[in-house]
């Protein structure tokens, strides 16, 4: 254990030289406090993606370019995306279905969403439930009434984005069980961004048996360090080339890969 510790001590230091002319204490800051108190200036760095992979993109920001770029537009991969929301706007994967050939698995707590992904997303099963590290419960999501892309199980996270929020009783499942129940025994990409939900779906999830080859994670301050530690004990650490291209997701690798078994 002591040995795979300085390893990974070895690998986050390799990745904060990646930050360049950022000051060593910039730097601690970003790994606590989700990039907080710098310059976005400072990391934003996307002109090369941009040139490789866009203009244009489905993602919010810039997940889709960057999980291209993992993958190097491989074909036939396949993904679980929580906190999927809509099938086309702000999503991860749509370009990986609709242009590579991907398919995989969403899960929103926004039930909302499933007849569209039944309409437009044919390689997608979609699944309202609310990711937690318990199933068979049920969860509250507050759902912005305005704008309902906006929601969490935090009040005052809705609450923060406009006035309105509808709370939603939502099941709750696991993704162990969830993604054991669809017989799913490894995966490509792993993409979350639950609006701080994140740590409890994190212990819900075996890591280890599935083992995605890459994770797309959003990480918000109140967070990012349970997310951090999380990744740190079960040897995933930070791919460091993308940091500087997004500062709201974390993007994780295994430090040792493994061949990939077929479905």
């Amino acid at each position: 254990m002591r040995k795979l510790l300085r390893r990974l001590d070895a690998v986050e230091l390799a990745w904060m030289s990646v930050l360049g002319s950022i000051v060593v204490l910039g730097a601690l800051t970003t790994l606590t406090g989700r990039f907080a108190g710098l310059p976005d200036v400072a990391f934003h760095d996307v002109a090369w993606l941009r040139e490789k992979y866009g203009p244009h993109r489905y993602s919010q920001f810039e997940e889709e370019w960057i999980i291209r770029d993992f993958f190097k537009d491989r074909p036939g991969g396949f993904f679980v995306d929580v906190g999927a929301n809509h099938y086309r706007d702000y999503s991860n994967t749509y370009y990986l279905e609709k242009t590579l050939g991907w398919s995989g698995i969403a899960i929103d707590a926004n039930a909302d969403y499933g007849p569209d992904y039944a309409r437009h997303r044919p390689r997608t099963r979609f699944f309202a439930y609310f990711v937690s590290d318990t199933s068979g419960l049920n969860a509250q999501l507050h759902v912005l009434s305005e704008n309902p892309l906006v929601s969490s199980s935090e009040k005052g996270f809705t609450d923060s984005w406009g006035k309105g929020a509808q709370a939603r009783s939502v099941p709750t499942i696991t993704l162990d069980a969830l993604l054991a129940g669809q017989e799913v025994r490894s995966l490509d990409l792993l993409s979350m961004d639950i609006e701080l939900g994140e740590p409890k779906a994190l212990a819900g999830f075996d890591v280890a048996r599935f083992r995605p080859s890459l994770v797309c994670i959003e990480a918000h301050r109140a967070v990012v360090q349970q997310i951090l530690d999380y990744f740190a004990r079960h040897a995933y650490v930070i791919v460091g080339k993308y940091v500087r291209a997004d500062t709201h997701n974390l993007y994780f690798t295994p430090l040792q890969p493994q061949p990939r078994p077929l479905q």
